[in-house]
């Protein structure tokens, strides 16, 4: 398996079905359109929607199966940043080396486009042919993994642990949850469309590789500059957020890394045709943007 070649062909085919998506969301207010794909078009690594494509292959599914949801959970994803780096939120100017949305389009439609991407979300997943009690399924989890004791709940945490003089491990994977859960997800939905196969390895998999990945984000905001992380970077340490560093120190985060990169590749070790997401795991780990 040639890990380049096998991530670049997941990435195509969520490129071509969120250009469907976007064609499919309606031209007026205008404004609203422009700050909605002005959010989902911003880059990054699309490891969400490569996670469910990757995984639903090694489960024996057709990628197509996925489609929709791949594309639902990374404008979950793209609605949670433009969120996050609301000015009531942390307050970022910067988001994957590009003005925030609401800095591009003012707080209030920032705060609106994230709505509408949330909302859209799940409109688009309904709009799947042939929608079967599986996928109700799938969208249900989604929502779960992305609500008020997920992805949210993490947000909740993130902001009430800033500044606290007392800190904790257990506080931290609180404030995690708005990582690994969303990580997690994609994973579980094409377990669910293959009837659960792999469902408890695959959980605890993304906990792992969700967990390290946030670690090593901690990590680069100590260590990284804008050009290359494309964000603001010490803006952890800058408002004392609670972070692996805060927590264990630099040394300490490193090695915690590891701790959950070993791990999750004794799970995978478990699943059958899983080398796709064991090289994941190592771009993961020893990225540096």
């Amino acid at each position: 398996m040639n890990y380049v070649n096998q991530y670049d062909k997941y990435l195509n085919l969520f490129n071509i079905e969120l250009n469907k998506c976007i064609l499919s969301i309606k031209e007026k207010p205008s404004v609203l359109k422009d700050a909605m794909v002005y959010a989902i078009s911003g880059g990054g690594k699309r490891i969400r929607p490569v996670l469910c494509y990757g995984t639903a292959e090694v489960l024996g599914l057709d990628c197509s199966a996925v489609n929709e949801f791949a594309v639902a959970v990374e404008m979950i994803h793209s609605y949670s940043l433009v969120h996050d780096d609301l000015p009531a939120m942390d307050n970022d100017d910067y988001r994957r080396g590009k003005l925030s949305t609401h800095k591009k389009f003012g707080e209030a439609y920032g705060i609106l486009a994230g709505d509408a991407l949330l909302n859209y979300a799940h409109e688009y997943c309904l709009s799947k042919k042939d929608f079967s009690l599986k996928d109700a399924k799938a969208l249900k989890l989604l929502s779960e993994y992305a609500g008020y004791n997920g992805m949210i709940a993490g947000q909740v945490y993130d902001m009430q642990y800033e500044k606290k003089p007392v800190v904790n491990e257990k506080e931290l994977y609180e404030v995690y949850n708005k990582t690994y859960k969303l990580i997690t997800a994609p994973l579980l939905i094409a377990s669910i469309l293959s009837d659960n196969k792999y469902y408890e390895e695959l959980k605890e998999f993304g906990f792992h590789l969700g967990s390290m990945f946030q670690i090593v984000d901690d990590i680069m905001d100590v260590e990284g500059d804008l050009a290359l992380i494309g964000k603001t970077p010490n803006k952890d340490i800058a408002v004392d957020k609670l972070t692996s560093i805060k927590v264990f120190g630099l040394d300490g985060a490193r090695k915690k890394a590891e701790y959950h990169y070993n791990s999750g590749k004794m799970v995978l070790s478990k699943i059958k045709n899983s080398e796709f997401l064991s090289a994941l795991n190592d771009a993961m780990f020893i990225r540096n943007k």
